[in-house]
């Protein structure tokens, strides 16, 4: 396989300074706000972006830990293989998150629903579009019976 380089668009500002304190998700953290400031050179590619109520982020987890192909997720007690969970630490340390879009002002997106650590380079941004990216009926695999749980101590 060929490599990939790929270039950060921006950074993103969170309340989050270190690993303990942040989410393991988007929708544990719906009322943290933070700001996606993107550099100037793509600036214009915001123009639109205020019409949806939802972005995607695509980021890199830069401060993530050693990449173990088994892992015990925060839902579970069993271990897991690393593409059946969403642990940080991963072959290609990329992150996801859908976050609700508040304001657009010039070059700075202001949003509610990170879960990322403060400073984390910005890859990409996507509209979220109901009908192409809800799917009601997806099964949940192993996390179809889990119920909430706290984010375990030294969790990453």
């Amino acid at each position: 396989m060929n490599a990939l380089t790929l270039q950060p668009i921006g950074i993103i500002r969170t309340p989050f300074a270190d690993k303990p304190d942040a989410p393991v998700q988007g929708q544990y953290a719906k009322g943290a706000e933070g700001s996606v400031v993107v550099d100037a050179e793509f600036a214009a590619g915001l123009q639109d972006v205020a019409g949806f109520s939802h972005l995607i982020l695509l980021y890199q987890f830069h401060r993530a830990g050693e990449v173990q192909l088994v892992r015990t997720p925060f839902l579970d007690d069993v271990p897991r293989g690393l593409f059946a969970i969403r642990h940080p630490a991963r072959p290609n340390p990329l992150g996801l998150t859908v976050v609700e879009l508040l304001t657009v002002e010039g070059n700075v997106l202001t949003v509610r629903g990170v879960d990322m650590l403060d400073g984390t380079p910005l890859l990409d941004i996507k509209p979220y579009v109901k009908r192409f990216d809800c799917f009601p009926q997806a099964s949940e695999g192993w996390l179809a019976d889990k119920g909430e749980r706290s984010k375990p101590e030294g969790l990453e």
